[in-house]
This record gives structure tokens, sequence and C-alpha cells, in this order.
């Protein structure tokens, strides 16, 4: 066991790379006929409007070629379950790309998490958000 571990362990570095760096697999959207990616954008709610509105001023000033289709994720019930509406679903299935904002979680029972709703439908179980440091800048952690 203690071998398998250590394997483990000592592999990302025989690769070179860490987990966050780690190729997740190939981007299979289309560009559309004015040659751009078309990307599925939840805002989201709270300051997620403005952080979304924020990241397309961003993204248009480095010209980046998508074309944003703004969904709304209000949970629906069905069949007493929360589900994302249809109109969401298949936005980010035929885009096979979103960009989510912000989401709001409940605090309670008998509420689920808007998050862990889309987490649970499209089976997605990692938040890799990788980053590096700024020189010169103190933070509580480097890269």
């Amino acid at each position: 066991m203690f071998s398998t571990v250590r394997r483990l362990a000592v592999r990302p570095a025989r690769l070179g790379r860490t987990m966050a760096t780690a190729p997740t697999g190939q981007y299979a959207g289309q560009k559309n006929s004015r040659g751009n990616y078309e990307v599925t954008l939840i805002p989201g709610d709270g300051i997620g409007p403005e952080i979304s509105k924020s990241v397309e001023r961003i993204f248009a000033a480095a010209q980046v070629p998508v074309e944003w289709e703004a969904v709304d994720v209000t949970p629906v019930l069905r069949d007493g379950k929360t589900v994302i509406p249809d109109e969401a679903l298949h936005s980010i299935l035929r885009t096979k790309i979103a960009l989510k904002g912000p989401l709001a979680t409940p605090i309670g029972k008998g509420h689920v998490s808007l998050n862990l709703t889309l987490r649970r439908t499209f089976n997605l179980y990692a938040n890799v958000r990788p980053c590096k440091s700024v020189p010169g800048f103190r933070t509580h952690y480097d890269n």
C-alpha cells in the first residue's frame, strides 16, 4: 500500500505538471458562421450580473471570438425535484461550454443549492481555479 501511495505522490512531478494544469479534454465546440464560439452565460444573482458584464467587456476588449447566450437558471420543480430550466439546459448542451457567475446558496433545510443542481446535472465535481502570484505582492499563498 505504501509503495502505491508513494508512486502516486511522485507521479505528477515526473510528468512535469500539477493536476491544475493537466489537460482535461479537448473542447468540441465549433465556430458559428460569424467565426465566433457560442458560449452559454449564466449571469448568476447578487453580484453575479455585475461580474458577468465585466467579463463580457474584458472578453470584448481582448477580442476573444465568443458570442454570449445568456440564460436564466432559476430552478423549477419537476416531479418534486429541483431542476435547471429546459432552455438553459439545452443551451449548455448545444454550446458545450458555459460561464457561470456567482449564485447564492440557500441556507436551511428543504432548499437545494442551484450550484449543486448544476454540478449534479453535468457531473461536475471539481472546482479548479489555477492562479499565479503577482511578483512583488505578498499573499497568503504563493502560486
